[in-house]
């Protein structure tokens, strides 16, 4: 049977993949077939062996976890007591969650965002390149995604630019919601500079005179950065912002990389600086109706690990040395490009780096694949997954794009 009919027109001409799934299934295709692959295409991470990394720690209490801390159905908001624990892993000073809820991962907290903040057609904003699903997720509600270019790595913040955008869509709409990813940026591996960090601050503030601004922290990669201390501050630094009370400020929090838990689709979207009773029963609303209930297994193996210092002394060890790693393959990635005569790459955390795709990334990526290096194109430049990428590998990489651009 055609079903097609039967289909909305405006649902009709959709590939029905992702092209961050697509490239990776095609490089793991092109390695079983023999060839010698590089592939740095998906947020994963894996070691040197090329196998993917499982935080010890982690597991170990997941192999423990008794019926009743998996089998039961979770409170549809989640579990009070892993929300508290979920926001203190973040701003260990808190002593109450504020307003939030349970969701499938990161992903699932930013879809509530658009559908409690911002009305169908209304445009979310964010820094360009951004993670290729935001446009997704903003397509799937009718709403355009917006960009402001991410801080340039010599001059910083177009802080004119950045305040222009914000104003001109609350002339438009009476509203802003702005997804910020940082620290740790997904995909220039980047983060704002305190001076930046400050200076939009500064702006929100001065823009919310002109309609509810809502500024949401997509923390996915902060476990991964070269410096933890700079995490503490800049987390620290939004929480004053938070506490201020003119800008909502949200966080969608995951522990997918956190804690290697990518399967089990466990996370959370938070507003600690607030107690509004409609935005608790909004939210809790947009669970029932979507997904119901998250599952409880990961919020049981994040309880166990909170209340244990020694567990947490042990997960901590385990991130330090996966952090120093991917630190050490983003300085060999840097001295390699900078052999063949090419610009090196900034790298402050998280699992990946962006790098120049010459007139057509797009075009750029496909000539990379018949080196067998398979990259993420992206409209500004080429995502490189440095998480899955062997220190020993940097020097074929680097001959493989400079041949291709």
């Amino acid at each position: 049977m055609d079903a097609t009919a039967h289909l909305l027109p405006t649902r009709r001409d959709f590939a029905g993949d992702d092209l961050i799934f697509t490239l990776n299934g095609r490089a793991q295709k092109r390695a079983a077939e023999g060839a010698a692959v590089i592939n740095a295409t998906i947020g994963a991470l894996y070691d040197d062996a090329g196998k993917l990394v499982v935080l010890d720690t982690v597991m170990a209490q997941w192999k423990q976890l008794a019926s009743a801390e998996v089998a039961p159905y979770a409170p549809i908001g989640g579990d009070p007591t892993y929300l508290l624990n979920l926001v203190q892993r973040h701003w260990p000073t808190l002593t109450s969650i504020g307003v939030g809820v349970a969701t499938p991962g990161g992903s699932g907290a930013l879809a509530l965002t658009l559908k409690n903040l911002l009305d169908r057609g209304n445009a979310v904003l964010t820094a360009a390149p951004y993670w290729g699903p935001y446009s997704t997720l903003a397509a799937e509600v009718g709403m355009p995604l917006h960009t402001v270019p991410y801080p340039d790595v010599t001059t910083g913040i177009d802080i004119g630019m950045w305040e222009a955008a914000c104003r001109d869509t609350l002339d438009a709409q009476g509203r802003l919601v702005l997804w910020l990813n940082d620290p740790c940026h997904n995909p220039t591996g980047r983060s704002f500079s305190r001076a930046d960090r400050l200076a939009l601050l500064e702006m929100l503030r001065d823009v919310s005179s002109q309609g509810p601004v809502s500024l949401i922290l997509d923390l996915a990669y902060l476990d991964y950065a070269r410096d933890p201390q700079q995490v503490r501050d800049a987390l620290d630094d939004y929480a004053a912002f938070g506490a201020e009370g003119n800008v909502l400020v949200g966080a969608c929090l995951s522990l997918s990389k956190a804690y290697t838990l990518y399967g089990a689709r466990a996370g959370a979207l938070v507003f600690p600086w607030t107690t509004d009773a409609a935005l608790h029963g909004a939210l809790i609303t947009s669970c029932r109706g979507t997904w119901s209930n998250c599952a409880r297994a990961p919020m049981s193996v994040l309880n166990r690990i909170s209340k244990d210092s020694a567990l947490q002394a042990a997960l901590e060890t385990e991130h330090a040395a996966w952090r120093t790693l991917l630190a050490r393959r983003a300085t060999a990635l840097d001295a390699a490009l900078k052999a063949e005569g090419l610009p090196g790459c900034a790298y402050d955390g998280g699992f990946f780096v962006t790098l120049d795709g010459g007139a057509d990334p797009f075009a750029t990526c496909e000539r990379m694949q018949t080196h067998h290096v398979f990259v993420i194109p992206l409209p500004e430049g080429l995502r490189v997954g440095i998480c899955a990428m062997r220190e020993s590998d940097v020097g074929k990489f680097a001959a493989a794009y400079k041949a291709s651009l």
